[in-house]
């Protein structure tokens, strides 16, 4: 619920007006009655655990900073179910977004000073104990105040960072095109690098007025960054080499520290070192200091998680500049509108002819339409040699057999009961016409079932759909309040298990719990609520049994669940400190569970038996590798699971090991050649492989393909991100 004008909030603050309106809550602008300042009130209306504890941790990560480039939170207090609200400085001017839309393009000093400032202030978070990350730098949350001061604002994605061999705390991860680097895309770790690289892509669109290449797009060699230089050449070469080393694709290429990139910076223009704080631009003009395009304004969507999270309009005069949309080349647009033009021709082709042939049926078939003697003189209305006739046979005739044709496409013989014959009888057609390979989208029955489960945030909060493999049809299967992913089929088909709550594409679900619900949305139930966190569920093949992962002991371990007595609670694996089990997959007899293993900082893939025995390492990569997710082939044959570099950024590998012979321990790496595949799901008749792939716009769909990598097919084409696929059992198909 809005805040209205003038109303007294916590006894304190007396409300002015609404600066920004969003899916978590709004931010307004309003009086410290106790102090007479004005002061920026931030809101969350989500009262969830999962958002309560994301919007302490912001409050206590701002609370505690005290740098001149940053702004300062005063207070944070909870108003009942309302909601929470964050009390911050209100910092009067424009941001750098709305500068940009306004002049065009920076000058080379006040770029170099605006990121010797913003440089400063990361250096400053990234030697905080432990190191805080900011994972939002953009135009939009850089804020030059009316005396030309300049903040780096909005930290609702901060992420208290530390060593990899430990737990982070992070907040809702989020990507904007163009300015967040490939690592920030799924789940790859982020580090002080991130932020170097968001700061070079905010520079890099300040002084062209472009947004550049999306990173992931980079990563994928799908683009390619255009030089600096080449859209103002105005920008002098060691500025220009600075800011695209600061946005390599690798993070061990970039400006290793914040220190070292405004280094570079300032011997660019041979700008002496100043004290934090000191670095200043050409105030904005009065009349561009107007609330409507004040950064508080953005905290409120930009903070959303990122799975189905909807910004608003584009704020300022111009929307050329609007960062909620990926940078798209000319060159892509015209083969877009290539592709368009193309596909609209064959329809109307298609179209056309449907309606000749309808013409020409009915002035064929339809007595008395045309004389027959006019009808012979048309040649596509005309008898043709093909054609035939057959009278009705005479009493003593043998009738020929009838030809019923079957769904798979081959012919059956049925012969109508006959009077004596004398004459000998028409010979039996004995050919069987091959069955015709499929094209295009495949039909229903590719792959042994006809539809697939996967979590969507096209709705706001990720929820549970069922879509056919033509992507048609899709059916939302659940509506929870705070989210659901993570679906996992019955045997029989006819149930989902799935767990809530789910705020996006999350490696670890804090808080989550078990449900049960019908294929149609119908019978939800609560299987298992206990505390610490219930997620990576797995039905087993006698459909008796739900393995998963429980965070009740204070680390990752399996347990198993009974469906129908859901008291009873097994725990199967216990490892020691810092070892943790998690990703549950069966056998397809059910006797053994593939899973993995957090052990050396990475995650390893092992196996043993389905009551926990006989635990052993299957899969030894080493510790620059890590991997996770495995699926076990309905054939038994094959195990295959991802693989991502451990200590530098890569792309998902598809990776595969044999279900049966442990004399090898090493992955064979699938000659599949798809830049990005995650989450790997078979069909049930083992022939097709659905997964997590990246769209054209960087967001994770849903596509599937045979199991070779051919007759790739795309089956969500939402702009939200679509994750964790699961085929349905063919048990369901009529």
């Amino acid at each position: 619920m809005t805040l209205d004008k003038g109303i007294l909030v916590h006894n304190r603050y007396r409300i002015v007006d609404i600066l920004g309106q969003g899916g978590m809550g709004s931010v307004y602008r309003a009086i410290d009655e106790n102090l007479g300042v004005s002061v920026a009130l931030k809101e969350n209306l989500f009262t969830t655990d999962e958002y309560a504890r994301q919007f302490r941790l912001e409050a206590v990560i701002l609370a505690n900073l005290r740098h001149p480039n940053l702004p300062r939170v005063s207070d944070h207090f909870v108003l009942g179910d309302m909601g929470q609200y964050l009390v911050m400085d209100f910092i009067e001017g424009e941001d750098l977004r709305y500068r940009m839309e306004r002049l065009g393009m920076l000058d080379e000093d006040d770029a170099v000073h605006i990121g010797a400032a913003m440089c400063d202030a990361l250096n400053y978070l990234h030697t905080r104990k432990p190191p805080i990350l900011h994972r939002d730098i953009k135009p939009g949350n850089v804020k030059i105040s009316p005396d030309g001061h300049i903040y780096l604002v909005d930290f609702g994605l901060a992420k208290v960072y530390q060593s990899a061999s430990q737990a982070t705390t992070t907040g809702a991860r989020a990507m904007t095109p163009g300015y967040s680097p490939p690592e920030q895309y799924g789940t790859a770790r982020t580090d002080p690098r991130t932020d170097i690289y968001s700061l070079g892509a905010t520079l890099y669109a300040a002084l062209t007025g472009v947004i550049p290449e999306d990173g992931l797009a980079r990563a994928m060699d799908n683009a390619e960054l255009t030089p600096l230089r080449k859209r103002n050449s105005k920008v002098s070469r060691k500025l220009s080499a600075a800011i695209e080393k600061a946005m390599a694709v690798d993070p061990s290429d970039r400006f290793q520290t914040a220190e070292e990139f405004k280094t570079a910076l300032l011997a660019s223009k041979s700008i002496t070192q100043q004290a934090p704080g000191a670095y200043r631009v050409v105030p904005p003009p009065m009349d561009a200091v107007a609330p409507s395009h004040d950064i508080q304004a953005t905290l409120v969507d930009e903070a959303a998680p990122v799975n189905g999270a909807k910004g608003k309009k584009p704020v300022g005069p111009s929307a050329a500049m609007q960062e909620e949309q990926p940078f798209v080349s000319p060159l892509k647009r015209q083969k877009e509108r290539e592709r368009k033009r193309r596909q609209s021709l064959v329809r109307f082709a298609f179209l056309s002819a449907i309606l000749i042939l309808a013409v020409i049926g009915v002035l064929y078939f339809v007595p008395g339409i045309l004389p027959a003697e006019v009808r012979a003189m048309v040649p596509l209305l005309a008898p043709t040699a093909t054609q035939t006739y057959t009278p009705a046979p005479p009493p003593t005739q043998t009738i020929p057999p009838t030809f019923t044709a079957t769904s798979q496409l081959t012919l059956t013989f049925t012969a109508t009961p006959t009077k004596t014959a004398t004459p000998s009888p028409i010979p039996a057609n004995t050919s069987t016409p091959q069955a015709q390979p499929t094209s295009g989208i495949p039909p229903l029955l590719v792959g042994g079932a006809g539809q697939i489960a996967f979590a969507s945030g096209r709705t706001g909060s990720p929820q549970i759909f069922l879509a056919d493999l033509n992507g048609e049809n899709a059916f939302q299967v659940t509506n929870m309040p705070n989210g659901a992913c993570q679906p996992s089929w019955s045997p029989d088909g006819q149930r989902i298990v799935f767990i809530s709550p789910c705020p996006g594409n999350e490696d670890i679900y804090l808080n989550a719990s078990l449900y049960l619900i019908n294929a149609d949305g119908s019978g939800l139930t609560t299987l298992d609520a206990s505390p610490g966190g219930n997620f990576d569920p797995a039905w087993s093949p006698d459909g008796k049994t739900i393995a998963f992962v429980s965070l009740r002991t204070g680390q990752m371990e399996i347990f198993t669940i009974d469906v129908e007595n859901p008291a009873s609670i097994t725990q199967i694996t216990s490892g020691a400190a810092q070892v943790e089990s998690r990703m549950p997959e069966w056998s397809p007899d059910g006797s053994q569970i593939v899973y993995v293993v957090r052990r050396l900082g990475v995650y390893q893939i092992w196996l043993m038996n389905a009551d926990g025995s006989d635990q052993k390492q299957i899969i030894r990569s080493g510790v620059q590798y890590s991997d996770y997710l495995p699926a076990w082939s309905p054939k038994n044959d094959l195990i295959i699971f991802n693989q991502r570099c451990a200590t530098t950024f890569c792309n998902p590998y598809l990776m595969s090991a044999s279900a049966t012979d442990r004399a090898s321990e090493q992955g064979l790496r699938l000659g599949i050649n798809i830049a990005f595949i995650e989450n790997i799901d078979y069909s049930p008749d083992g022939f097709y492989l659905a997964y997590e792939g990246v769209g054209e716009a960087g967001n994770i769909d849903i596509f599937f393909m045979t199991v070779s990598g051919g007759d790739r097919v795309r089956l969500t084409t939402d702009p939200a991100q679509d994750f964790h696929p699961a085929w349905r059992p063919s048990a369901s198909t009529p």
